[in-house]
């Protein structure tokens, strides 16, 4: 049985397009893809993401369990700061992309993907039996706690200033939304309760996340969208994120995909000593990669490209796109997907075959699409 946010009623209210992802049902569309996306680019957006998964590690050895388990540097991190990590089996393959918070001395937040949530948290909390005695070392996956919307757009900190309007009690102490930095966590008051609002995003425009109690989350989608949010769905978020390159899981990476395929290389600090995975990309590095993933664009009008295509050059199939869509910025299909490593370069033609029909395209370095 497919589960259902808290902001469920609020999108059949708006008349919504409500289809099953990741377990969940959850709105593509409201007023349409296009119009959403270009909302976001130009003013600010809202996007329910309560599907996502959010698992605490507490206790004094959290921070050098996380450090084991995941590949960037957490000792980086410090209260009200988060980071984008990865977190890899030995073989070096992708298990989930997510984002790290520490929340305070001992206490991390782990932001999941939603259909990666359970075995993130069962993974977790196995690697921690071996690693420390429970008082030293606790997971728990605290999804039930959390509602979650995405603020995203120019106009984002000028409309988090104006539904939250109290100073920060913990994390990065600010005295209002618009001064937390890329990557910083704060806690605010909000409608009775308290919410954490994160200055991070998945569409290359400034933006916000905030966590919060049901009752909170639902206060503030209504708050935002008084004061003129567009709401957005999945349709919007896949497009916004494909324009910058960002990947998504479960379609352009996964557990047979490692890091230096995927391009996510900075993602992987490799000098901070050994980590689950390490030696598998160690090898795979000084030996070098098969393949990578490569973004494109359509050349022309074309019809656009989507997932399983297959990319051909010189007469040959040569590989096959993970993701694919037309670019409302662009006006044109544009993609990612992975080709041997040799043929993947920047500049570089290739060929699209859509419908038995094979269309010229262009690999392109990412973000796909630039702000002028």
């Amino acid at each position: 049985m497919l589960q259902r946010t808290p902001l469920f009623e609020e999108h059949q209210r708006l008349g919504a397009r409500i289809v099953p992802f990741a377990g969940w049902e959850l709105p593509l569309q409201f007023v349409g893809i296009v119009q959403e996306h270009l909302a976001v680019r130009r003013a600010v957006g809202i996007f329910d993401i309560s599907h996502m998964g959010e698992v605490v590690v507490s206790g004094s050895s959290a921070q050098r369990f996380l450090n084991r388990l995941l590949t960037n540097d957490v000792n980086r991190l410090e209260p009200g700061r988060g980071q984008y990590t990865l977190m890899c089996h030995d073989h070096g393959g992708i298990l989930d992309d997510l984002y790290l918070f520490q929340l305070s001395e001992e206490v991390f937040l782990l932001v999941t993907n939603a259909a990666r949530t359970l075995a993130d948290a069962t993974w977790l909390r196995e690697k921690a039996h071996a690693f420390a005695p429970v008082e030293e070392l606790a997971v728990t996956d605290a999804s039930h706690n959390y509602a979650a919307v995405a603020i995203q757009g120019p106009r984002a900190a000028e409309l988090m200033d104006q539904c939250v309007e109290a100073p920060a009690l913990s994390g990065t102490r600010v005295e209002r939304p618009s001064q937390l930095r890329k990557n910083q966590i704060a806690g605010f008051p909000f409608a009775g309760s308290g919410v954490l609002i994160s200055r991070t995003g998945y569409t290359g425009e400034d933006g916000f996340e905030i966590l919060g109690p049901d009752k909170s989350i639902v206060a503030l989608w209504q708050s935002a969208l008084a004061r003129g949010a567009t709401p957005c769905g999945l349709g919007a978020r896949d497009t916004l994120r494909l324009e910058m390159g960002y990947p998504l899981y479960g379609q352009d990476i996964d557990e047979c995909t490692t890091p230096w395929e995927a391009g996510l290389d900075r993602f992987v600090a490799m000098e901070k000593g050994d980590f689950i995975g390490r030696t598998a990309l160690e090898q795979q590095r000084l030996q070098g990669w098969p393949r990578a993933c490569i973004a494109f664009r359509m050349m022309g009008r074309t019809p656009p490209p989507r997932p399983g295509y297959r990319i051909w050059q010189d007469g040959a199939p040569i590989g096959q796109v993970t993701s694919g869509s037309l670019s409302p910025c662009l006006g044109m299909g544009i993609g990612l997907g992975y080709l041997p490593r040799s043929q993947a370069l920047v500049g570089g033609c290739i060929e699209i075959e859509i419908r038995q029909h094979r269309f010229a395209a262009e690999i392109v370095a990412r973000p796909i699409y630039r702000k002028s």
